[in-house]
């Protein structure tokens, strides 16, 4: 029997104590099965009444702890039992400290979930779709609600209604690792799938999975928005859906970015409105930091008498290039001295914020959750 020191506190109880007890004897002072199944399992060495020394025996490191436990103070007075049982669980997915301290970054409350609902169906389904235990583990560091969704009434209904619009599970990979939110945001309204099919991009094509993806996370109205934007500059709505069909990637911009973009192109490259049909990066580009200046940096250079210049031809070519090849085809290429002096408006150019930019409250967003 354990002696004084050990009554009432059977976090210190070794395990050849509770070997001295039947199972039915244990179960009659109030351990549950599933307590019976932890101590039986557990080793003498994480059987401590301390949570944060748990964690340190069970791998986290002194900066690791203190990162954990500044994100989630509580953990200070987890109980050992439940906390062992769901450490050995991420052992188990690969799961290690550093690991954990990323975790609980982004959900400061995963380990007062439960994570053994549907644990085995789970990990099935998700060890089919990525193949390895490693890429797992690097899906659920990325989205750890992967362990907590409700795994019949959001995952798999989530799943298969990409699967029913064409696309495999080694193509929703990729997706789920890049978009955390894939899961809990997808919905497909009719209204969705008719515009998914007005836009005709085939299933074959590279871009289709990031279009279905894209179309299934965002808001039906938000989409509408979007569509409705670019219809008032002169286009048409199958002309806009066709544009959405080539580059997916503008459903995600805003409604003012769009704007400001198609102001810069009509009213200043003095173009038609249905030249992003053709030169879609013109929407795509940063306006302050790439467009903007190259336009004013090609206009300097024409004044001087410079070449090679940005117009005709080569202005969409200018706009397009990596900064490293601009510098290089239109300053670099031109004597130091003229070099530095275009070099230096053209940071400046870049340096002039748009109006009410340093107001903006919120510049930094965390976890999209």
């Amino acid at each position: 029997m354990p002696d004084g020191r050990m009554k009432g506190n059977p976090a210190l109880w070794s395990i050849s104590s509770f070997r001295l007890f039947p199972a039915f004897a244990l179960r009659a002072v109030g351990c549950s099965c599933r307590s019976l199944s932890v101590l039986s399992t557990c080793s003498t060495e994480f059987l401590v009444n301390d949570s944060t020394e748990l964690l340190r025996r069970w791998g986290c490191s002194e900066d690791d702890l203190s990162k954990l436990l500044q994100k989630r103070p509580s953990l200070r007075k987890a109980d050992p039992y439940n906390l062992h049982s769901k450490l050995r669980l991420l052992s188990n997915l690969g799961i290690t400290g550093s690991d954990l301290v990323k975790v609980i970054n982004c959900r400061p409350r995963f380990l007062s979930n439960r994570l053994h609902h549907n644990l085995e169906s789970r990990i099935n389904f998700f060890m089919s779709m990525f193949g390895s235990r490693e890429m797992l583990r690097k899906a659920i560091i990325r989205n750890p609600s992967l362990l907590t969704y409700d795994f019949h009434g959001k995952i798999v209904p989530a799943i298969q209604s990409y699967e029913d619009l064409g696309l495999s599970k080694e193509q929703l990979m990729p997706l789920l690792l890049s978009r955390p939110t894939l899961i809990p945001r997808t919905s497909f309204e009719p209204e969705k799938l008719d515009i998914i099919r007005k836009t005709a991009v085939a299933r074959d094509s590279k871009v289709y999975k990031h279009f279905v993806a894209i179309m299934g996370i965002s808001r039906l109205g938000t989409i509408r928005e979007k569509i409705a934007n670019l219809e008032k500059f002169g286009l048409s709505e199958d002309e806009v859906l066709g544009l959405f069909g080539k580059s997916p990637v503008m459903l995600t911009f805003s409604v003012d970015k769009i704007q400001r973009n198609m102001t810069f192109i009509l009213g200043t490259l003095k173009l038609p409105a249905k030249v992003i049909l053709e030169q879609p990066f013109l929407l795509n580009g940063n306006l302050e930091l790439s467009l903007r200046p190259r336009f004013l940096l090609g206009q300097m250079i024409q004044e001087r008498g410079l070449h090679p210049q940005i117009k005709g031809p080569s202005l969409f070519r200018a706009l397009r290039m990596t900064e490293p090849r601009f510098l290089k085809g239109f300053i670099h290429c031109h004597p130091d001295n003229i070099s530095d002096e275009l070099l230096e408006y053209y940071n400046n150019c870049k340096g002039v914020r748009r109006l009410a930019e340093a107001s903006k409250k919120n510049k930094h967003k965390g976890f999209p959750f």
